[in-house]
C-alpha cells in the first residue's frame, strides 16, 4: 500500500520544485543603479577654456647695425642684467670679392689718384715760392716807402700779394689732403675678404649689444654666426616674476564674465592656483577650431593672486586651464548625470522607500559641467538613479550599487 503513494508524491514534489525554479528565475529582479542623494552645495558656474601663461613686457633686441653677428655667448634661461650683459656681438661685414675688370678699375683709379697727389703737391711747392717772392718784395717796399719813393697804393699793393699768395698756399695744401684722402678711397676699393681677418681684432672692430632690462633669456632668434640686415631680431628677454595669462574665449561666454571675475588656473602640472581677471579686450577676432568651425573669439587677460612661490615652476608660453567663474549661488544639487530629458522637460528617476524608480519631473536652474541648481521637483535626501539605462522605468525595482554624496 505504501508503495503505492510513495511514488505519486514524489513525482508532485519534484514538479513543484521545478515549478518555483522556473517562477523564481522568471521572476523580475531588482536592476542594479548607481544613486546619488540630492543635497545643498555651492553651484560654480565657470567658463573653462585652454590658456597660457606669458611674460607681460617681452623685450625684443634687434641689431642696430646690418653687419655679421657673432654666435651667441648666452642660453636660454641665462639670467642678465639692464646695460651689463651682453647680448650679441656684431662685426662689420667682409668685402666682396672683385672680379678682373673691378680689380682693373680700382688700379686705375688708384693711379689717378697717385697722380693728382702729385699734381697737388707741385702746386704747394708753386705757391710757396709765389709766398716767398711776395713776401721779399713787400720787405722792398716797406724800405722804399720809409725813403718815399713810392706811393702809398704800391705799398699796399705789395702786402696785398703778400696775403693772396698765402691764401693760395693754403688752398694747396687742401687741395693736397683732398688728393690724398682720395688715394685712400681708390686703395680701399681694392681690400678683399682677406684683410677682414687683421680688422677683426682691433680694438674697435666690433659693436656690442647689451640687455636692456634685467631679466632671462626667453628665446634666441638667431643663434648661429651670420650677416645680418638692421633691424633683426636677435634674442627675446623678459622677467619670469612679471607673469599673466592669457586666454581665448568664445565671445558667448566673453560676455558673460563679470569685472575682476575670480578664476582658477590648473592643467599646468602644478597646484591650482587663484587668478582674477584684468582686462577683457574689446575686439574680437576670428579663430578656427580642430575641427575647422570659425569662432569669433575674445583675449582675456588674468592676473595671478598666489604668490610667486606658489608657482615658480610656470614659465613663459606654458599651456594651462582656466577656470573663470560668472556665478555662485547655493542651492539644492543634482548630477547631471541623473537627468534627461522628457519631452520638453527635464525628468529623474527618484528612489522611493520600497527601492522602486519613480519618474519626476524637474525645474532646473544653474548649472555646470557636473551639477544642475534644482528649482523644483527634488527635496533634500531624495535619491536618484545616476546614468539610467533602458531597463529602468517607473515603478521598476532598484538595488542600490553604489550611493554617491553631494
Amino acid at each position: 500500500m505504501a508503495s503505492n503513494w510513495v511514488r505519486p508524491a514524489v513525482m508532485v514534489a519534484t514538479a513543484a520544485g521545478v515549478a518555483g525554479a522556473i517562477a523564481w528565475a522568471f521572476w523580475p529582479q531588482p536592476v542594479p543603479a548607481d544613486l546619488g542623494v540630492i543635497a545643498p552645495g555651492v553651484l560654480e558656474v565657470t567658463v573653462d577654456e585652454e590658456g597660457i601663461s606669458r611674460i607681460r613686457d617681452v623685450y625684443t633686441v634687434s641689431a642696430p647695425i646690418a653687419g655679421k653677428v657673432m654666435r651667441t655667448p648666452l642660453e636660454v634661461g641665462d639670467r642678465v642684467a639692464a646695460n651689463d650683459t651682453v647680448v650679441a656681438v656684431i662685426q662689420p661685414t667682409a668685402p666682396a670679392f672683385l672680379d678682373v675688370r673691378s680689380r682693373r678699375e680700382a688700379e686705375g683709379a688708384i693711379a689717378a689718384a697717385e697722380a693728382a697727389v702729385t699734381l697737388a703737391q707741385a702746386q704747394v711747392t708753386e705757391a710757396q715760392s709765389q709766398l716767398d717772392f711776395a713776401k721779399s718784395e713787400a720787405g722792398r717796399a716797406d724800405e722804399l716807402m720809409r725813403r718815399n719813393i713810392i706811393s702809398e697804393r704800391t705799398h699796399q699793393q705789395a702786402h696785398l700779394e703778400v696775403d693772396t699768395a698765402a691764401a693760395r698756399l693754403a688752398s694747396a695744401h687742401a687741395t693736397l689732403e683732398v688728393r690724398k684722402r682720395e688715394l685712400e678711397r681708390a686703395q680701399a676699393a681694392l681690400i678683399g675678404p682677406e684683410a677682414m681677418q687683421e680688422a677683426a681684432t682691433g680694438e674697435n672692430c666690433c659693436v656690442e649689444v647689451d640687455a636692456p632690462v634685467d631679466g632671462e633669456v626667453l628665446k634666441i632668434v638667431t643663434e648661429s654666426e651670420q650677416v645680418v640686415p638692421a633691424g633683426t631680431a636677435l634674442v627675446e628677454i623678459g622677467d619670469p616674476v612679471n607673469l599673466e595669462i592669457a586666454v581665448d574665449l568664445l565671445s558667448s561666454d566673453a560676455v558673460r564674465v563679470p569685472r575682476d571675475a575670480e578664476a582658477r588656473i590648473d592643467g599646468w602640472g602644478g597646484p591650482t592656483l587663484t587668478a582674477r581677471v584684468r582686462r577683457i579686450e574689446s575686439a574680437g577676432f576670428t579663430k578656427v577650431s580642430a575641427l575647422g568651425i570659425e569662432e569669433q573669439r575674445v583675449k582675456a587677460v588674468l592676473d595671478l593672486v598666489d604668490p610667486p612661490s606658489k608657482w615658480s615652476s610656470l614659465g613663459h608660453d606654458y599651456r594651462v586651464v582656466v577656470h573663470v567663474i560668472v556665478d555662485r549661488q547655493e542651492a539644492l544639487l543634482v548630477p547631471l548625470g541623473a537627468l534627461f530629458r522628457r519631452g520638453a522637460n527635464w525628468a529623474v528617476f527618484v528612489v522611493d522607500a520600497e527601492s522602486r524608480a519613480r519618474l519626476r519631473t524637474v525645474t532646473l536652474g544653474a548649472r555646470n559641467a557636473r551639477h544642475a541648481a534644482i528649482v523644483d521637483g527634488l527635496d533634500e535626501g531624495d535619491r536618484v538613479v545616476l546614468h539610467p539605462s533602458d531597463r529602468i522605468a517607473d515603478g521598476v525595482r532598484v538595488a542600490a550599487r553604489d550611493v554617491e554624496a553631494l
